[in-house]
């Protein structure tokens, strides 16, 4: 993501544009073309995780907030559901944490459910919207 006026957010807030998890390594010890290759990596990593009830994966459904590539090679996850009460609430975490843990190089993942900012179709990318009949 490049920091222009349209997509830059403060330091832990969240982008409200379409399919735009905020992927970070602020300040890394590690070359840019590891973190290059560790992000690209784990948003395909992350795209293996589908929703059960909306034939559409996590990222392109806009549920992942954040990604952060520490230098030890540990990745935190914010993301949300679609819905609080979402029936696999307790589960889909552990789906990215185990899909994102399979990247070659990433030592351990954490993943936070988040409910701020609520999610909302806005945050679904074309791709999204297609496939589930909204666009």
């Amino acid at each position: 993501m490049t920091d222009t006026p349209e997509n830059k957010t403060p330091e832990n807030e969240v982008s409200t544009e379409p399919n735009t998890a905020d992927i970070s390594a602020t300040q890394s010890a590690l070359p840019q073309e590891e973190i290059d290759r560790l992000a690209t990596d784990i948003i395909a990593a992350i795209k293996t995780v589908y929703d059960p009830e909306i034939p559409a994966d996590v990222y392109e459904l806009g549920l992942i907030y954040k990604v952060d590539i520490l230098d030890n090679r540990n990745v935190k996850v914010e993301m949300t559901l679609t819905a609080p009460g979402c029936p696999v609430a307790g589960e889909m975490p552990i789906w990215v944490q185990t899909a994102i843990a399979t990247v070659e190089g990433v030592m351990d993942v954490e993943v936070e459910m988040v409910f701020d900012p609520p999610w909302t179709t806005d945050r679904m990318s074309e791709e999204a919207q297609i496939a589930t009949g909204l666009f």
